[in-house]
């Protein structure tokens, strides 16, 4: 099925007699006829559902959906983005290891990797994604096991190059994570450019109506753990937690790494969505190829406004002919980008805080992604523990204003920004 069907099909295919869509399985544990019949999920010899803190049969196929959507063989659901990328890290890194990281990361993820996983002895190298080639190698050490980056970045709207980085990630028999938020699978799929895993903040334009929060890890199936087995022992030598089961070669390609994170980091941390957040995350999964491309549209019209007009000292929209991003986009997402904007204001960061005081249709919001259009200054809010000089290592200006262009009327949204200029410069 094509993309735009399987928003729709794609996970949950009922019987006769059977629900239409997903059905709600709100039940925290599952009955069995024997402990023995039980016993044989504990030990991962069975398929099956057991307690909803490990997984869930409606958070299974609305993951299955994605996967789909992606092109992946396996994917979880998290209670949150930032859930979705420190398990799909830490499932594979843990003390003593190291990962590199592109500076251009969401300011949330930045702080995890920087902050709260060096707590945890994992250490990461911040590169630009522009980087020449002899830096990128120079970031590469022994005991690194990932690279991470995001298809289009988190305010910055830099556009990664996958294909360079998995490339890179390759050669030093390690995989690529990609986060797929902005773009959505829809845009862009990833695993097509040679990336590992994908992850999502499902908040954002999956769900799409700022209903839910939730996260989802997609695993491609093609990287061999086997074949860098000294590299990656967590999949690759028995678990003594699940009798000594070893997860690459019980479960393949295709299914150990979801199985492990599941197995391992989901039993001891939880973090997994409510069935009815799922349930939700689904209802907006149908829509989101129609929804992408009204976004994509609205904000390639409000962008062209933006740098036609006066009052805007700069533009960043990997849509705009010019745009640093732009060629890269081409490439990597022909039929569209997102709908993020990142723009100044003439006048600096009191400038930009007084054109938003001004919007009367666009609300101040730490949201992004979803239908209704939403700005926010991120040096104030998101990037907020970041100093300047991080601020713009990672693509972030202190200046700069990050708006989500939602899918109202393009002329409405572009009117209320053109009152906002005008009244702030007055």
């Amino acid at each position: 099925m094509r993309k735009e069907t399987l928003c729709i099909e794609g996970g949950y295919t009922p019987k006769n007699g059977e629900p239409r869509i997903i059905p709600i399985i709100q039940s925290t544990t599952f009955k069995y006829d024997t402990s023995a019949d039980m016993g044989k999920l504990f030990d991962l010899e069975a398929e099956g559902y057991f307690y909803t803190r490990l997984q869930n049969p409606t958070n299974d196929m609305v993951a299955a959906k994605i996967a789909a959507l992606e092109g992946g063989t396996a994917a979880m659901l998290t209670s949150s983005g930032q859930g979705a990328t420190f398990y799909a890290v830490f499932n594979i890194a843990g003390n003593g290891d190291h990962v590199v990281a592109s500076s251009t990361i969401y300011g949330g993820s930045y702080n995890l990797f920087n902050v709260t996983m060096r707590r945890m002895g994992v250490d990461f190298t911040f590169v630009d994604p522009d980087c020449s080639d002899e830096e990128l190698e120079a970031a590469f050490r022994p005991n690194t096991k990932a690279v991470f980056g995001e298809t289009i970045a988190n305010p910055a709207l830099i556009v990664f190059d996958i294909e360079r980085f998995a490339a890179a990630a390759h050669a030093h028999g390690v995989p690529l994570i990609v986060d797929n938020t902005f773009a959505t699978p829809i845009n862009c799929r990833p695993f097509e450019w040679g990336a590992d895993i994908v992850t999502h903040s499902t908040t954002k334009y999956m769900d799409g109506h700022d209903a839910t929060v939730g996260g989802a890890i997609v695993d491609s199936g093609n990287f061999d753990w086997m074949a860098h087995a000294d590299k990656f022992p967590g999949l690759c030598t028995p678990d003594e937690s699940y009798h000594g089961i070893t997860y690459a070669e019980k479960f393949g390609r295709e299914k150990a790494y979801i199985t492990k994170a599941t197995a391992q980091l989901m039993r001891d941390l939880g973090s997994i969505p409510s069935p009815m957040n799922c349930y939700m995350l689904n209802l907006g999964l149908e829509s989101l190829a129609v929804r992408v491309q009204r976004h994509c549209e609205n904000a390639q019209k409000v962008a062209e406004f933006l740098q036609a007009s006066e009052d805007v000292e700069y533009v960043t929209y990997p849509g705009l002919k010019g745009d640093a991003g732009y060629e890269r986009a081409k490439k990597y997402m022909p039929n569209g980008t997102c709908g993020v904007i990142s723009f100044g204001v003439k006048g600096g960061r009191q400038a930009a805080e007084e054109f938003m005081k001004h919007l009367k249709l666009a609300i101040i919001a730490t949201h992004v992604a979803d239908a209704h259009t939403c700005v926010l200054h991120p040096a104030s809010s998101t990037h907020r523990q970041m100093t300047d000089e991080e601020l713009i290592a990672g693509g972030v200006r202190p200046d700069m204003v990050r708006l989500s262009v939602g899918i109202e009327n393009a002329e409405d949204i572009i009117e209320d920004l053109r009152q906002a200029l005008e009244s702030s410069r007055a």
